[in-house]
């Protein structure tokens, strides 16, 4: 399951109206909600920008509603790539 029913209901959107700017039909975004069909990615991000959340938090892997911060992700990466030379 994922935090798209909640995100969507905070700021008072109908599926219909969430389904549009991701693109999808509104039948496909109902299922999204339901845990009857999986999101892709680029979907997933859109919601994320969207909500100003991150993907992580959709996905209820962390329970920090704020997004990352910029450069922290491509920080980490160099440091990860850096300790393999």
């Amino acid at each position: 399951m994922l935090r798209l029913k909640e995100l969507r209901e905070d700021r008072d959107l109908t599926q219909k109206e969430v389904s549009k700017i991701i693109n999808v039909p509104q039948v496909a975004y109902s299922y999204y909600e339901i845990g009857k069909r999986l999101i892709n990615y680029y979907e997933l991000s859109k919601l994320a920008d969207f909500y100003g959340t991150s993907v992580d938090y959709i996905l209820y892997r962390t329970d920090i509603r704020n997004p990352y911060p910029q450069g922290i992700l491509k920080d980490e990466l160099e440091k990860s790539e850096r300790s393999f030379i």
